[in-house]
């Protein structure tokens, strides 16, 4: 099983366990944050694609600490001015760990198609069964 969410301004593919380093979130440490921008998520024999997101599914992480990334130094001059400027920059994260993904029930199963599950929007064109290899000619006889 695993999900593909969005978090942080970023686009993440997760799974039960998954460890994350993302931009600072509110929640507190130790606390539990819900995060219910699922892009699209799989539980093991179907497909689950949000348009744009995943109706109904959810992704609980908790949130083990918030810290500040590394140092990231700026440096401007301009020549031959004696002119010099520093700046260092430390971005907030947060350190998360993925608990569970929840999926929405499996009622709309019952409306999946026979050949394995998968949904069809109304008036999508259906695949056409492969045509067999044509047989070679002769030239000639």
């Amino acid at each position: 099983m695993y999900a593909i969410i969005s978090l942080g301004g970023r686009q993440w593919k997760v799974e039960p366990g998954t460890r994350l380093e993302v931009n600072r979130v509110t929640a507190a440490a130790g606390g539990e944050l819900p995060v219910n921008q699922i892009l699209a998520a799989h539980d093991g024999t179907l497909l689950h694609v949000g348009r744009p997101y995943v109706e109904g599914a959810s992704v609980i992480c908790e949130v083990l600490e918030h810290h500040r990334g590394p140092k990231v130094l700026s440096y401007h001059f301009r020549r031959r001015e004696n002119w010099r400027k520093t700046h260092g920059h430390r971005q907030p994260l947060s350190r998360l760990v993925v608990k569970d993904i929840r999926l929405p029930g499996r009622a709309g199963a019952a409306k999946a198609d026979a050949k394995g599950g998968v949904k069809r929007r109304p008036g999508a064109a259906q695949k056409q069964p492969a045509r067999p290899a044509a047989k070679p000619t002769t030239r000639g006889a």
